[in-house]
């Protein structure tokens, strides 16, 4: 689940009823409680924060209070929280919430005015839910609008999610397609392998490639980016190229130009029709994800091929596609997992607790009092209602 590089996320500010402040800084001058709560989405097992990290918060001076069976999905029981230190009990009171998914309108309503909320709040696409948590008095810190910036890389939710799905995705792939993937040789004669094309090579696409990789499939990358044709070829892929570049200003893609989009969608079609397994992953915040895999080239692949769209939530990459469903197109299997991590909420909400730690550390001083420094780009640029300056 790779955001199209050409876009970045412009989160937006909407303002509340001022708090104290200090030198430029949103204070709560009380030593610091985080809630973590426990997620309702369907389907949804990780948890935002795992017993692990909270001796990492307590030494901080931060205490921790766990929704009972909050990490029950990823098979993480009361008693290992309370164990590491936490306790359990009402979550949503805290005066800083920690989730996974956007809070749903009765989820809101248990959070008090002036509580901060970290989590994926899709602020691009959920305009309703963002100005739903201004008018509680609720500051939002949106983990997908935090910038990619070398100094916050510990903090980049998105991309260690998209790790995850990208792993995901490929063993979805081998387990729907009904052929071997690595090569193998027997007395009965020798099996090629499978042949694997990953369209987007960010964190979820080398990922993928990656995986298909060590599982002895023979694998090929694209991306618009020419310049990420190494990082393709470093994780044992090939590279397909379509001759037509999109390089922007500042290492972003740019926009093609219709008559670019039409050949790059001609050649890419045509190369589709030779692979085995095809998994996407491109997607534009805030907008429709962009149809890479037409109806003509689902028709064309081999029988028995399988399509994994990684961008169901935004309508998919795949022109055939039935978000959260498997379907059977020409005799390939096109399946589109609506929430990959989900499938590995250990690790997933291991890597998450990681990502929220450190953003969690960013916020507090060294007495463990929350201080919500808005002349800090991490903190501005993830900030999606409260108390911010705008950006």
């Amino acid at each position: 689940m790779d955001q199209a590089p050409g876009h970045r996320l412009s989160p937006l500010v909407v303002r509340v009823a001022p708090a104290p402040r200090q030198g430029g800084r949103q204070v709560v001058d009380v030593p610091l409680t985080i809630g973590v709560v426990k997620e309702s989405r369907p389907g949804e097992r990780r948890v935002a924060m795992v017993p692990k990290a909270v001796p990492r918060l307590a030494r901080n001076g931060i205490r921790v209070v766990v929704e009972a069976g909050a990490g029950s999905g990823a098979a993480l029981s009361d008693e290992a929280y309370t164990e590491a230190g936490a306790e359990i009990g009402d979550a949503w009171k805290a005066p800083l919430v920690l989730k996974v998914t956007p809070p749903t309108r009765e989820e809101i309503a248990k959070l008090d005015k002036g509580t901060v909320l970290i989590g994926f709040l899709n602020p691009l696409s959920d305009v309703d839910g963002v100005k739903a948590l201004a008018d509680a008095g609720v500051t939002g810190l949106a983990v997908e609008s935090i910038p990619r910036i070398s100094r916050a890389q510990a903090m980049d939710a998105l991309s260690s999610q998209s790790s995850v799905a990208g792993y995901r995705a490929v063993l979805r792939a081998a387990d729907r397609l009904p052929r071997f993937f690595p090569m193998l040789t027997s007395a009965a004669g020798t099996v090629p392998p499978a042949e694997v094309l990953v369209l987007g090579a960010g964190v979820a696409g080398l990922q993928a490639l990656a995986t298909a990789r060590r599982l002895g499939a023979r694998t090929t990358g694209y991306d618009v980016r020419p310049e990420v044709a190494e990082q393709v070829k470093s994780v044992g892929a090939q590279w397909l190229d379509l001759g037509i570049e999109a390089v922007g200003e500042g290492g972003y893609a740019r926009e093609l130009t219709e008559e670019e989009r039409a050949e790059q969608q001609r050649r890419l079609t045509e190369a589709i029709t030779k692979f085995d397994v095809v998994v996407t992953t491109a997607l534009v915040p805030g907008r429709k994800a962009p149809t890479l895999v037409t109806a003509a080239a689902v028709e064309g692949m081999p029988a028995g091929g399988v399509i994994v769209d990684m961008a169901g939530e935004s309508g998919g990459n795949c022109e055939l596609t039935e978000p959260g469903t498997d379907v059977v197109r020409h005799g390939v299997t096109i399946t589109s997992p609506l929430n990959l991590p989900a499938d590995m909420p250990a690790h997933a909400s291991e890597l998450y607790a990681r990502n929220l730690t450190e953003l969690v550390e960013l916020l507090v001083d060294d007495e463990g009092k929350l201080h919500l420094d808005f002349s800090d780009e991490i903190i501005a640029g993830a900030c999606v209602t409260g108390r911010g300056e705008e950006s």
